[in-house]
């Protein structure tokens, strides 16, 4: 079973409240995304770290009903 844009974006600002989410379907398939999280709290972590928060927010979906997911992750000014 898919994911959709607006579940992978509800579990993300519900684990990362500040975050501004944009969502891209890559291949139309549900399956295959893209998201760009923007967050004043990743300011002073690593971009490594500010990707293990966007994974814990998705509560384990990667690799189950969200098979891929290309992410960017920065702050508000940069």
């Amino acid at each position: 079973m898919a994911m959709d844009s607006g579940e992978i974006e509800r579990l993300i600002k519900s684990g990362i409240p500040d975050a501004v989410v944009t969502i891209r379907d890559l291949a139309g398939d549900g399956d295959h995304y893209a998201a760009t999280v923007i967050a004043a709290s990743f300011r002073g972590k690593s971009r490594v770290q500010q990707h293990q928060l966007v994974y814990q927010a998705l509560k384990g979906e990667m690799g189950g009903k969200l098979h891929a997911l290309a992410l960017q992750t920065g702050t508000p000014e940069g």
